[in-house]
């Protein structure tokens, strides 16, 4: 049997995407990567071939790609993953926005996409299931990522879990008073993510016999912007909290760095952990809940491409996992909690 790309990527312990972008010459691929993948080819004597795996109509060797707005890091790095599966299966792929007042509406009434593409994934919209059934009515493959449509194979991360895992790192610590950075305040979409770890986080202090607090959870917009807004409102409290539960590495990055200008430290006064394993939380030393997002991407694309072949197809739902990242960003509460800053 002929080596696959998911040969090469395990030979050589990288992703998916990796590979693809080594194989075709593209940047931002290390020396010693890029060599460790070719000589992974080598031996596995790899050759991409574009007919291997081809969608049910084929005509169009395109793939649309769909998401609620361009410019998000989780949307490009989705974008990156399916992009590098599909590249070497022979398909460009093509984006699509749902952004602005009425964007759901008018995408799925004007079906943008139709005769254009042979396959469509769709992330995180918040769709109905009288919209998805309307979207399949134009007979293209279809793949979601986030919101998971009746009969549709679709992709998930469980968000609630997510956020009980965060949390409950952080009473494990020995942390109770314990803020969440989170929410979009007027949100066009109703995305469910945001409310999901927000559930989360009130189950995890609930399970460790913590009262919820109001004014603990305030907005942060899911950017850098949003999460130092939100540090500032947390420490401006009578009672400023020990711990920062945030809904993104975003968020959390932006509330660390505020937290630090008033002259706190982290962890040794204020606690912080954030979801997403962004490419700089890494750096800065975040604790962070780990989804592999390019990862979600690969697999949303090779779910793709295996509707043609029943002899492939996996389960309709799949659960993708999440970890725990333990860095320098958590810590036990300082003494004598209930001080001021």
């Amino acid at each position: 049997m002929a080596a696959t790309i998911e040969d090469v990527a395990r030979r050589a312990a990288v992703s998916v995407a990796t590979v693809s972008r080594a194989l075709r010459g593209l940047p931002n691929v290390a020396p010693s990567t890029r060599e460790r993948v070719m000589t992974a080819a080598s031996e596995l004597h790899y050759v991409a071939d574009p007919s291997a795996s081809r969608l049910a109509g084929g005509r169009n060797l395109t793939v649309g790609f769909v998401v609620p707005m361009l410019g998000q890091w989780y949307y490009a790095k989705l974008f990156s993953g399916v992009e590098a599966v599909l590249t070497v299966a022979g398909y460009d792929v093509l984006p699509f926005t749902m952004s602005g007042p009425g964007g759901v509406r008018r995408f799925v009434e004007t079906l943008p996409f139709r005769k254009r593409v042979d396959g469509l994934i769709v992330a995180d919209a918040p769709l109905e299931p009288a919209q998805f059934r309307r979207i399949e009515q134009a007979e293209v493959d279809l793949v979601t990522i986030g919101t998971l449509g009746q009969g549709i194979v679709g992709l998930s991360v469980d968000n609630v879990a997510a956020a009980r895992l965060a949390v409950g790192h952080l009473t494990g610590l020995g942390h109770r008073r314990i803020a969440q950075i989170g929410g979009i305040v007027d949100d066009p979409f109703h995305f469910s993510v945001p409310v999901d770890r927000y559930h989360g986080y009130r189950d995890a202090l609930e399970a460790a016999g913590i009262g919820h607090d109001e004014e603990l959870a305030v907005p942060g917009n899911f950017s850098l912007e949003g999460g130092a807004e939100a540090m500032h409102r947390l420490l401006a409290l009578d009672e400023p909290p020990t711990a920062v539960f945030a809904c993104s590495d975003e968020m959390a990055i932006g509330a660390m760095q505020v937290a630090r200008d008033a002259g706190l430290r982290v962890p040794e006064d204020l606690s912080i952990v954030g979801i997403d394993d962004h490419d700089v939380s890494e750096y800065v030393g975040l604790t962070t809940i780990r989804q592999d997002v390019v990862g979600q991407g690969e697999r949303a694309a090779q779910r793709l491409l295996e509707l043609s072949d029943p002899a492939t197809s996996g389960p309709l739902h799949e659960h993708l996992p999440i970890r725990l990242i333990v860095r320098r960003t958590t810590g036990p509460p300082p003494p004598g909690v209930g001080f001021r800053w």
